[in-house]
């Protein structure tokens, strides 16, 4: 079936009508679920101040020449770190010297003073830590332990979970085209439940890791099957802003996670609480049908014409007869046979030194936007002031990001989009390095005008990159972006890090990319008003020519197999 006549079946029974619109926020609700597991690491990991705990019961303690009878009251004056020493004198009358990640016995008799200059010997921390809970009653981190020689153990949370999505996005994006929309839909959602459960319950960090990489797993793939799904349900005149606007759904997630993490403060509390906003998508997900499109691939006219039926029925639209619309292409080119697709590979991206050119700077674009997109979430809560406002603001402003999208990229241009938000996001990098360390509002705002314009380009690049590409390698190209964006995400806590060499590096290097990244999307064509390239000749010829007709997802000069390809590789890189 060609793709014109699969429109005409939107022209009769609506593009998004009431059956749409209802389905639409159904399966936009579960993304504020996906986006809330995808950060909320940000608090679970926190790691507060600690200091070892002495052998033993402790009579007094002396804090910078403040004395006390218990340890947890100096938390109030703790400011300094890891540098800052603590003296304690215990019941047996031995005084012992603490500090975060090491304890030292005096070993010549001594007063609780701090101008002691005998012998000592050093401890490990094998009684474990005393940590300030001002802020978090319990962490994952102050659960197991995860400081000192075992600090690394937290800073894997986050990448292994990415580890997760890649392998998610992968898997599912494959099952949702041998079992159906539906099915995977079902499966994925509940496995976010169940997953998020399992995490809150987990007995140690191994098992903690597994559930958390089963749960990253669940949401990439609902994710990447979700866009194809309401795609294939919503007409061509509202298609775009649709695929679009499903992010800001996530974003709201990321807002859902900052709000969660100001009322509950204990870390398995918080993460039940974030898994309950997957019940209601779960409760009505049966009701979701498969899509036509699907189903007619397939060969199950009948079950796809009871949808169409349906869909006619919600819209108070008349509805049509499929057999009609595919009988036109019976004796065509496409017919009902199934196509014979050449297999691509990666190599094909470099078809010449002009592709090659433009696929290297896809990918960079592709990492920096998603490295920045993830280092501004996670770096929030480093800013300085309220953390919990700082990572809200993060969700909000990626809200009109999206919408500027919508309007931009019509408007003024997909290069000419990219290309600002880039630019303007690596010279906000460089503001916020020049702010002093006292102006935290200023601070702030800067850095929610970098995640705006890092969001817009993220937002952007996975339908810019499908109209980059000719037929034949679309998907791959789309595909391969988005695994290379992954490793964007996985090193993004690492990023963070950074700052412990010094203050500004990460941004620093975010800057230095967004700016070559801008710089270097000079070179590519822009693709606004052009049809889909067919070949390598029409990719081309993208510099040069532009057709007033063709608009993003030209239906009318492609067949169904076609604009299906873009819908299925430009959703691989919705996995946020």
């Amino acid at each position: 079936m060609r793709s014109h006549n699969f429109e005409l079946i939107f022209d009769r029974v609506g593009h998004f009508g009431r059956f749409q619109i209802v389905l639409y926020f159904i399966c936009a609700f579960q993304n504020i679920s996906c986006g809330i597991h995808y950060l909320a690491s940000v608090f679970m990991t926190v790691s507060p101040y600690h200091t070892c705990r002495p052998p033993g019961n402790v009579s007094q303690v002396l804090f910078h020449n403040i004395s006390s009878w218990r340890l947890e009251d100096i938390w109030i004056l703790f400011f300094t770190g890891h540098e800052d020493q603590i003296i304690v004198q215990l019941q047996n009358g031995e005084v012992w010297e603490l500090t975060s990640c090491h304890r030292f016995r005096r070993d010549e008799k001594s007063g609780l003073n701090s101008d002691y200059n005998g012998q000592k010997s050093s401890f490990p921390c094998l009684d474990g830590y005393i940590y300030d809970k001002s802020k978090w009653d319990s962490t994952v981190v102050t659960q197991w332990d995860l400081v000192c020689n075992r600090e690394w153990f937290a800073k894997m949370v986050q990448p292994v979970f990415m580890l997760g999505v890649l392998l998610g996005a992968m898997i599912f994006g494959y099952l949702s085209d041998r079992l159906g929309r539906r099915l995977v839909l079902w499966s994925t959602s509940t496995g976010i439940f169940f997953f998020g459960i399992a995490v809150a319950f987990s007995s140690d960090y191994y098992s903690f890791m597994i559930a958390r990489f089963l749960l990253a797993m669940s949401g990439s793939g609902y994710l990447v099957v979700v866009f194809v799904y309401v795609t294939e349900f919503i007409g061509m005149k509202s298609r775009t802003w649709a695929c679009i606007q499903m992010h800001s759904f996530f974003a709201i997630g990321t807002m859902v996670v900052a709000l969660t993490g100001y009322f509950v403060r204990t870390w398995w509390t918080y993460q039940i609480v974030l898994s309950t906003v997957t019940v209601p998508f779960v409760v009505c997900c049966w009701i979701l049908p498969e899509t036509p499109f699907w189903l007619l691939s397939e060969g199950r006219y009948e079950e796809a014409q009871r949808v169409v039926d349906m869909m006619a029925k919600w819209n108070r639209a008349s509805s049509c007869k499929l057999s009609e619309l595919l009988s036109l292409d019976l004796n065509g080119p496409v017919g009902n046979e199934p196509f014979e697709v050449k297999k691509h590979n990666l190599l094909d991206l470099f078809y010449d030194w002009n592709v090659g050119t433009r696929t290297l700077i896809v990918w960079l674009i592709w990492f920096t936007g998603c490295l920045g997109f993830y280092f501004f979430s996670l770096n929030s809560v480093n800013l300085g002031g309220n953390e919990y406002l700082n990572l809200f603001l993060m969700g909000a402003v990626e809200i009109p990001a999206y919408v500027f999208i919508c309007w931009g990229m019509d408007s003024i241009g997909r290069r000419n989009v990219l290309v600002f938000s880039l630019i303007s996001g690596a010279l906000l990098c460089g503001v916020v390095m020049v702010i002093p360390k006292d102006y935290l509002v200023w601070t702030v705002v800067v850095t929610m005008a970098g995640k705006f314009a890092i969001g817009a380009s993220f937002g952007l690049i996975y339908l810019y990159t499908a109209e980059l590409y000719p037929t034949m390698v679309r998907s791959l190209a789309v595909g391969s972006g988005s695994m290379v964006s992954r490793v964007g995400s996985i090193v993004a806590p690492f990023w963070v890090s950074l700052s412990s060499a010094w203050t500004f590096l990460p941004q620093l290097l975010v800057g230095i990319l967004a700016f070559v990244s801008g710089v270097l999307s000079l070179i590519l064509p822009e693709t606004m008003g052009m049809p889909l390239a067919t070949t390598w000749e029409e990719a081309a010829k993208q510099d040069t020519e532009k057709e007033s007709s063709g608009k993003l997802f030209p239906t009318t000069k492609n067949t169904a197999l076609e604009k299906m390809e873009v819908i299925d590789s430009g959703v691989s890189g919705l996995g946020e």
